[in-house]
Order: structure tokens, then C-alpha cells, then sequence
């Protein structure tokens, strides 16, 4: 990571790591109490069409799970909310916002305090991963319509896909410690949580599908490197929460069943309107950020 975030990423630990021998004072006095809700994440957390706007603000949907959760929890529209999350966002790869640009952010707006009482993280799918300079959806947009060549097993080898192998768990965690490490100390009372992504293709298909307008269905019957790409992510996330001590909320168990053209699909086609006609491509239909909402009320509000 580098500049701002990263800068402030390493004062962040020095000052875990040198608060111990720091009388607290005044400074305990000044100490923001903390919002109740804290969600850092892309656009699978948004949920909401970005086209980058000049003033580099950030789109988030009336839909999206962050709103509905904090709708569940009596808080939405409230100070209690911090909610920095960007489409687009990665954990450090940029360009754009990251993890600790966010978590930046919703320090400044004294959202880490003791009375925080949860912290959601939902990154990685936008990320370069080992020395790969391509992401997941700059290959699918690729590869997924090439009729010809496709996102097979041969994918990876020719260039048309970056090496899921290079997601890791440990390789996770090592990007996302410092934040961690800095919201457990300046928000000990909180429940972090790595939210899952929820179940886009199913883990064990070579295919790939999206509806269109719902009715027109498109396959690429050569799609095992996406599907393995999901794959890795959602065992990279799990490991990291394991690692570092965090909770993992598993979005893939809830909606399995749910995803692209499945019979009752909770990810949206393109222009579908059986789930929902203005949403972002396979990402969550509003039903399916529900399930996820409703998840996180009942583990870790009620």
C-alpha cells in the first residue's frame, strides 16, 4: 500500500503497539464513543452504479445490504452509520479506494470506539493477487464473451485469466492485518466480521451464465477458471478470518442455489427484471442483500 493510507497504516500499529506505555489523560477525554455500524467494502457491499464521478464520491444503493442492516437496527440515516464503501474498492491494489483509505475515512468520522458494535470488511475481488496485474473482472469481461477461446482451463496459461492459485489465505490476512489490528484496539468491543460474497456461479459447474432482460440466457460453456476464482476468494476469506481472529460470514452458504439463472436467482442478470432491471450485473438483487442483512442482525445485533 502506499501514500496516505499507507502512511497511516503504519501509525496505526505504532500506536498499538506504544499505547500500552501512553497514559491515557486527555486524550481518553477527546476519544470518539464510536458508531454502531461500520461497513468497509466494494461494490458487491455498495451495490450501487458508479461511473467515477469527478469529485471521487462513492455510489451506494437504497438496497444494498448496508442499508438494509442498518435499517434492521433502527439506525439508518443516523450518526451511528459509517459507511465509506466504494464500488471498485480493493484491499491495496488500486487504483481507487482501498481498505485502509476506508478505514481512514471512518476513523476521521470517529467511528472506532468502545461503543462500535460491529465492523464489517468485504474485499479481495478487485485485487491483483501474486503477480498477476489483471483482476477478476477486468478477465471476465474478456474472456467470459469470447466464444472462441473462452475462460477454460487453458485460460490462465494464454493470459485470458489471472492464477486463482495465488489467492491465499495467509496472503489475505497479511493485506488486511494492519487495519484489523487497529480496529480491535480502538474499537475492543466490536464484532469484526469478513463478509463472504455471496454465490455468484455454483463452485462446482464449468460454465458461466447471465441472464439477459430475463428471458435471453448467455453460457460460456468454458468458464471453470471464474468459477475456481470465486472458488479460491471465498477459501482465502474464511483462512484469513481464521488467522486473524475475526468472524467470516459465509454469503455463499446462504445463497446457494441463488445464483446466476438459477431458477430463483438473487444476483442480477443484465436488465432482468426478475430481479432487479437497474442493478449491477452479477452483483446482489436486493432480495439477495437481504439474506445477507438479515444474517448479519441476527449473529451479531439482536
Amino acid at each position: 500500500m502506499s501514500g496516505n493510507s499507507g502512511r497511516w497504516l503504519c501509525a496505526a500499529v505504532a500506536a498499538v503497539a506504544a499505547a500500552t506505555t501512553v497514559a491515557a489523560g486527555a486524550n481518553a477525554d477527546s476519544a470518539p464513543e464510536g458508531k454502531r455500524l461500520v461497513v468497509l467494502g466494494d461494490s458487491f457491499t455498495a451495490n450501487a452504479l458508479d461511473l467515477m464521478p469527478a469529485d471521487n464520491s462513492c455510489a451506494r444503493g437504497a438496497t444494498a445490504w448496508p442499508a438494509q442492516l442498518s435499517a434492521r437496527m433502527g439506525i439508518e440515516g443516523t450518526d451511528q452509520v459509517a459507511n465509506p464503501s466504494c464500488p471498485g474498492a480493493s484491499i491495496d491494489s488500486g487504483p481507487g479506494y482501498t481498505l485502509g483509505f476506508e478505514a481512514k475515512d471512518a476513523d476521521k468520522a470517529g467511528a472506532f470506539g468502545p461503543k462500535t458494535q460491529l465492523v464489517t470488511l468485504q474485499f479481495g475481488l478487485n485485487d491483483h493477487w501474486g503477480s498477476s496485474t489483471q483482476t477478476l473482472w477486468d478477465a471476465m469481461q474478456k474472456c467470459v464473451f469470447d466464444l472462441a477461446d473462452g475462460c477454460g482451463t487453458d485460460a490462465v496459461g494464454a493470459g485470458r485469466m489471472p492464477d486463482a492459485h495465488a489467492v491465499s489465505g495467509a496472503a489475505y490476512a497479511d493485506r488486511i492485518r494492519n487495519v484489523v489490528t487497529y480496529i480491535r484496539y480502538y474499537a475492543p468491543n466490536a464484532h469484526i466480521v469478513l463478509v463472504g460474497y455471496p454465490e455468484v456461479v455454483p463452485a462446482d459447474q464449468d460454465s458461466v451464465c447471465l441472464d439477459f432482460f430475463g428471458v435471453v440466457p448467455f453460457t460460456q460453456p468454458r468458464g471453470r477458471t471464474v468459477v475456481d476464482y470465486f472458488n479460491h476468494i471465498d477459501q482465502a476469506q474464511r483462512e484469513a478470518a481464521q488467522l486473524l481472529n475475526v468472524d467470516f460470514l459465509d454469503a455463499r452458504a446462504l445463497t446457494a442455489g441463488h445464483g446466476l439463472c438459477s431458477p430463483q436467482p438473487w444476483v442480477n442478470g443484465v436488465f432482468d427484471p426478475g430481479t432487479d432491471i437497474g442493478g449491477l450485473p452479477f452483483h446482489p438483487s436486493p432480495t439477495g442483500d437481504a439474506v445477507v442483512a438479515d444474517a448479519l442482525y441476527e449473529r451479531y445485533v439482536r
